[in-house]
């Protein structure tokens, strides 16, 4: 197994560098919120009534985020919408917000060519591509940012240019000194999860090595539900490996009863529990309970507290610990944790049925 306190071999399985992305998520996010704070909207999107987000992968999960907030919030619907069609709800009084790093995500793309014909308020979240070449042909606001990763490692531009344009929106309250606390807390978290802090010092490598050949459950509740998603992607991405996530209060009423069978299967499981003061108190209690299920069922689970004030502090800061997870895993694996080979196979093979 590999030594995750040798950086030569870091260096020889990550070529591409995943680690500085990671370790730049908080010089993202300030990018990102300047960024948007100087981006016009016309005064006619603020009459609405809902917002959906298109978007794939590492596009969508910052539209899952930032709903997160607005529900607590908006008074209007905020969804994500990962298909090529809209709801049908979706008329001449919804913002639509196209969000693809690469602008050419054929599902984003078709949804979006909906929206145009629907007569939606559209906007669109890019580097680049098909989809800026449309919007700048249809001559809709248009909000690009430049950022060499792979789309999952944007997740800075993608989910704090969501938080902007929200409040721009006036679906969400001025989250400037939210975002200022959250990078004070990630900024206290990094030095003690970086690579450079030995394993027995350093929790996101041994919670690495914990769930090392083990099926990884996450869970999540309220604003960290859309975090337990973004660790299971993070988890299939990253290192190359299965996992899943679900949403208290939800999984109490049906998975803690699966538990029990297969037998066999309790020694490859192991369960992540993100848990946060600012959860419902009827949830931290569901928390507690839970994790005694599993500890009676012989299942592995590890409960992590996340350490921030506000809501959004709170999610970048659960989210920083479990790239840094992921990655550590990737490693133990022997993966590179930058390319996805799978989903390249993938587009081919489509590319190929359109010939």
């Amino acid at each position: 197994m590999l030594n995750l306190d040798d950086p030569t071999r870091f260096r020889e399985l990550d070529p591409g560098n995943m680690l500085d992305r990671i370790r730049e998520l908080a010089q993202q996010c300030e990018r990102a919120w300047d960024a948007v704070m100087a981006f016009a909207l016309p005064e006619s999107y603020a009459d609405l009534d809902g917002v959906i987000v298109l978007g794939m992968g590492g596009s969508a999960i910052g539209g899952n985020l930032a709903g997160a907030l607005a529900r607590a919030e908006s008074p209007v619907p905020c969804t994500v919408s990962r298909d090529y069609t809209l709801p049908a709800w979706a008329g001449p009084r919804t913002v639509v917000i196209a969000s693809s790093y690469s602008g050419n995500t054929e599902e984003t793309l078709s949804a979006f060519e909906e929206a145009v014909a629907r007569g939606a308020r559209l906007i669109v979240l890019t580097t680049g591509g098909r989809l800026a070449a449309w919007a700048q042909e249809l001559r809709l606001p248009l909000l690009t940012f430049s950022y060499e990763s792979q789309p999952r490692a944007a997740l800075g531009y993608s989910f704090i240019s969501l938080v902007g344009l929200f409040q721009k929106l006036g679906l969400l309250t001025d989250k400037r000194h939210d975002l200022a606390e959250a990078m004070r807390a990630m900024r206290r978290l990094q030095p003690t999860i970086d690579a450079p802090v030995p394993q027995a010092e350093n929790p996101a490598k041994q919670l690495a090595a914990s769930l090392r050949q083990h099926f990884v459950v996450v869970y999540g509740a309220g604003h960290l539900g859309p975090v337990a998603r973004r660790w299971r992607g993070q988890f299939a991405e990253n290192s190359k490996a299965w996992a899943a996530y679900e949403e208290l209060p939800e999984l109490d009423h049906n998975a803690v009863v699966g538990y029990e069978h297969p037998v066999a299967l309790r020694d490859d499981v192991a369960v992540v529990l993100l848990t946060s003061t600012l959860y419902h108190p009827r949830v931290q209690v569901r928390v507690q309970v839970t994790a005694d299920l599993l500890a009676r069922q012989g299942i592995p689970h590890h409960t992590i507290q996340v350490q921030a004030e506000s809501p959004l502090a709170q999610m970048l800061w659960a989210i920083h610990y479990g790239d840094f997870a992921t990655y550590y895993l990737a490693m133990l694996y022997g993966a590179d944790p930058t390319p996805v080979k799978t989903i390249l196979y993938l587009k081919e093979q489509l590319a190929l049925s359109d010939a």
